[in-house]
Parts: C-alpha cells; structure tokens; sequence
C-alpha cells in the first residue's frame, strides 16, 4: 500500500490562517494598544476561506473572535468602538470566507465529475490495447496537452482482425474537444474497417473518405497504418506522420521512410499521390514504436528536441510496459515542464512464435 503525501505547499497553506492569527496576537501584545493590529485577526478566517471547507473556516473564524476579544479586555479596548469595530471586522471576514469556502467546494465538486466524465470518454474513445495479438505484445502511453484532460487530439489503436494485427496511430490537427470528436470518428471508423478490408490500401481509402466527409476548413489527420501478419514483416502505410522507429534484436534503431510521404487523412481533393504500403522486416526480438510528433517535438529548458534515436536503449527491459514506462519517464525530464502538444506511444514487440500468429488470438488488458 502506498501513502500518498501531503504536497508541501498544501501544509503551508493549512497552517497560514493559525500562524497569521499567531503573529498577529504576538505583536499586539509586545507593542501594545497603541499599534492598532487588533483587526488584522480577520487574516485567521480570510486565509482559511481560501484553503479549507466552510466548517474548518466557521471554527477558524471562532478562534479569531474569542482572540480578538482576549487582547481588546487585555489592551482595554472594549471602552471605545475601537474593540467592537475589531469584533464586526472579524465576524464579517469569517461570513464572507465560509461563503468562499463553499463556493469553491462546489466548483471542486464540479471539476470532479468532469474529470470523471473525460476518464469515462477515454475508456471508450482510447480503450486499452490488447497485452498480446497474435506474436506481438503491445503498451501504450498518452499524454494530454490539456493539463485538466485525460484526453486530446492523439489517437491509437491495436485489431487482430482476420487479416493479420492491424495498428493505428494518428494525430488529429488543432487541440480540444474538436480534434477529439474528430478522432472518434476516425478511431469507429478504422475498428470496423480493419476487419472487414483485405487489403491495406483499401483500408486506408476507406478512412480518408470517412474523414473527408467530416472534416472542414481544411482541417487533417497525419496517421500511420501497419499490418503484421505472420511473414515476418511489417507492411506500413503513411499519411503524412513521423516515421516509427524500428528496434531490432541487437538494440540497434532506424526509422522506415515510405517511398514517397502521402497528403495526411482528410486532403485527399487537394490532388497528390495516395501512399504506397512498404514492407519492412519485423523478426521476433524487434520492436516497433509508433507515435506523434508531441514525442519528437518536445523541448528541453534550452529549446532542444527531445532525441528519440538515442533513446532505444531504454526500450531493453523484458518487461514491454516497462519499457515503455522507461522512455515516457525519460521524455518527461527532457520536457522539464507541461507537454504543449498531446504525445502517444505505442510499443509493439514481436516476442515470437505463438498462439494466435494468424492474427485471431488476442489477450485484453489484465
């Protein structure tokens, strides 16, 4: 079991409204009367409305009251308006704190179910991928640019169709919840086209006809298709998107270039050749890793990107999520800060021979 820590600046934050109160009744006393500090007890409540529920600030805002009254007998205030007006400051600072208290506890509790409704949509929009298809082991990894999302503009996807394993990975143009939707729809449409579609080029033209008839303003989808089937190689097909990176046995890396890169999904009527499937020899003990250009574009504090090629190294551990945990670790030092861009991964390792080689055996998520 793991006990998860307190954040420091939260415990700084919980313990202001008494050390202000505390610093406030310090100096009152030393200086005396004269100073009129009496007032800032209110800072005891206002600090608290800020940081905790309305319960912890009402209670807050007692102590603040029966303090005031402390030092206004002590310094012989309550003789004058002078103590009552330090009283009513207290009183109306405590009001206005537990009202800000509540207020943000319902935005708190409004956040939550948003946070819970996008938890919900990337289970159905980005479901896990299958640990095992066919000879592959397959692992995952997505970030979202949208520091309060769980979901963005990348999309990925793992079919063992009849056909043999079938892989998805694309990066819809722009950010929010447009480039979501969009990539839902290329995602229904790419699961239902993978099993019904023999051949690849096929399948492709039937996700460009589907995403030229929803996107607009010449919006576009770069993606990168591969089908493995049990010939020992890798046939790919790409619309515009970064190369993958190909591991081999002996940990050496290159990245497959397609004879000609083809206009991304959706610019299809600007004219252009369409792309041309490549095969390239994927052996078990290689590995393939897909992504979007949120991983290669990352920068460090200098503007450096991050370098993938030098990074397959990190991919060595027997354990495929490892791995793959490993490098998603490490592009997260090198960015030093939030993504600016969604980043997937996906990490395919063909493990060798086995059940389901002929594309039908598929093992879900544990």
């Amino acid at each position: 079991m793991t006990v998860k820590k307190e954040p420091a600046g939260s415990a700084v934050l919980s313990w202001m409204p008494a050390a202000a109160m505390a610093v406030v009744a310090v100096v009152d006393v030393t200086a005396g009367p004269g100073v009129g500090l009496l007032p800032l007890v209110s800072l005891g409540p206002a600090f608290a409305g800020l940081v905790g529920g309305w319960r912890r600030t009402a209670v807050i805002g007692l102590v603040a009251l029966l303090l005031c009254v402390g030092l206004g007998m002590y310094n012989g205030l309550f003789d004058r308006p002078r103590g009552y007006t330090a009283m009513v400051s207290v009183a109306g600072v405590t009001g206005v704190g537990i009202a800000a208290a509540v207020t943000r506890s319902r935005r708190e509790a409004e956040l939550a179910s948003v946070r819970s409704i996008a938890e919900a949509a990337q289970r159905v929009l980005l479901r896990p991928v299958p640990l095992t298809a066919g000879p592959l082991h397959a692992a995952v990894s997505y970030t979202s640019a949208l520091a309060e999302a769980r979901i963005g503009g990348d999309l990925y996807e793992v079919v063992a169709s009849p056909h043999g394993v079938r892989v998805i990975v694309g990066d819809v143009q722009g950010k929010g919840l447009a480039a979501v939707e969009t990539a839902a729809r290329v995602l229904g449409a790419f699961r239902e086209a993978a099993y019904d579609e023999k051949d690849l080029v096929k399948l492709g033209e039937r996700l460009e006809r589907s995403v030229a008839r929803e996107l607009e303003d010449e919006k576009f989808v770069t993606a990168i298709l591969a089908e493995i089937g049990h010939d020992h190689q890798v046939v790919l097909l790409n619309y515009g998107h970064p190369a993958p990176m190909l591991v081999h046995g002996d940990g050496t890396a290159d990245f497959p270039e397609p004879p000609a890169y083809a206009l991304p999904l959706g610019l299809a009527a600007h004219g252009g050749p369409g792309p041309t499937p490549f095969p390239v020899p994927f052996r078990p003990g290689d590995q393939l890793l897909l992504y979007t250009d949120g991983v290669t574009e990352a920068r460090d504090e200098r503007g450096g990107f991050y370098p993938l090629p030098d990074r397959a190294h990190l991919l060595k551990d027997p354990d495929v999520h490892r791995a793959l945990d490993a490098l998603r670790e490490d592009l997260v030092r090198h960015a030093a800060g939030p993504h600016h861009d969604d980043a997937a991964m996906l990490l395919l390792r063909y493990q060798g021979e086995g059940q389901g080689q002929d594309g039908g055996g598929v093992t879900g998520p544990a």
